[in-house]
C-alpha cells in the first residue's frame, strides 16, 4: 500500500467533500486532510455535526479500496482503528472507549466520535471511498437524539494535532490488517474484544420501522444479528441501535 498522506487546512466546508474534490481531480487516494474548524460538518442520514474548533475534523480519502463484495466490512476496521487512537490517549482510570454499531465510539455509553463513509464513481473508472471522523474533544453537539460526550469530560486535554497523530498511525495498522476485505475475520475479532451491548436488549431503528431484540454479535460480513426470539434472527445493514438500560 502506498504511504498516507496528510494536508491541513483551516476552515473548510466539509473534509468529506474536499476529499471528494481532490479524487474527482485525479488524486490516486490515501490522502488525510483535516480542519480546524467545518463550516457544513454533516453526518449520518444529512445530520449537522457539531464543527468549532477544538474538536477533530478528519477524512481519509481511499481509491479502489476493494472489490465492491468486500468493501461492506471497511466500516468494522475503521471503528477499530478510531477506537484504537482515543483509548491511546484517555487517562488510565478513565471509562473504557467502546464501539457501537457498526462504528460509534461511546465513552460510558456516550458517543463522542461520529463516522461518515461516502463513496463516488469517477469518469474514469476508478471508486473514490472518504472516511470521514468526527471527534468531541472540546465541544459537542447540545441536542442530538442520543447521549453524547466529549474527551475533556472524562478528563483527556489534548489537541486535535495530537489526537490525529494516534488516529494516523493507528488507521494505516488496521487498514493493512483489513487487507482490502481479506482479513475481515481479525477485524471482526478486534471489533467484538471493543464492542459494546453484545448479549443486551437493543432497539434498532430503521427507515420504516423499529425493532427490538437481543444484539447476538456480528455477522462475517458485518451485519448485526438481532435476535427477536422464537428462533428469528434478522441480520441487519444499516440502522440506529439504542441501549435498552442507558438510551
Amino acid at each position: 500500500m502506498e504511504a498516507f498522506r496528510h494536508e491541513a487546512l483551516q476552515d473548510v466546508g466539509s473534509t468529506n467533500t474536499e476529499c471528494l474534490e481532490r479524487a474527482r481531480a485525479g488524486d490516486p487516494g490515501n490522502l488525510w486532510i483535516t480542519a480546524t474548524r467545518q463550516t457544513s460538518g454533516r453526518g449520518r442520514r444529512g445530520r449537522v455535526w457539531t464543527s468549532e474548533p477544538g474538536n477533530l475534523y478528519a477524512s481519509l480519502l481511499l481509491i479502489n479500496p476493494a472489490p465492491m463484495d468486500r468493501i461492506a466490512s471497511l466500516p468494522l476496521a475503521v471503528a477499530v482503528g478510531l477506537q484504537a487512537a482515543v483509548s491511546a490517549v484517555m487517562p488510565r482510570d478513565a471509562e473504557p472507549v467502546e464501539v457501537k454499531w457498526p462504528n460509534d465510539i461511546l465513552i460510558g455509553r456516550k458517543k463522542t466520535c461520529g463516522i461518515l463513509i461516502e463513496g463516488e464513481g469517477l469518469p474514469d473508472g476508478r471508486h473514490a471511498l472518504v472516511i470521514g471522523i468526527g471527534i468531541n474533544i472540546r465541544h459537542k453537539p447540545e441536542t442530538a437524539p442520543y447521549a453524547v460526550t466529549r474527551l475533556e469530560e472524562h478528563g483527556c486535554f489534548i489537541t486535535a494535532d495530537e489526537l490525529f497523530a494516534h488516529l494516523f498511525r493507528e488507521m494505516a495498522v488496521v487498514i493493512k490488517i483489513w487487507d482490502e476485505g481479506r482479513g475481515i475475520s481479525d477485524i471482526t475479532r478486534r471489533w467484538l474484544n471493543v464492542a459494546c451491548g453484545v448479549g443486551e436488549k437493543i432497539t434498532v431503528n430503521l427507515p420504516d420501522r423499529s425493532l427490538t431484540g437481543r444484539f447476538d454479535g456480528i455477522a462475517a460480513d458485518g451485519l448485526l444479528m438481532l435476535n427477536l426470539g422464537g428462533g428469528q434472527i434478522v441480520p441487519i445493514a444499516a440502522g440506529d441501535v439504542f441501549f435498552e438500560r442507558t438510551e
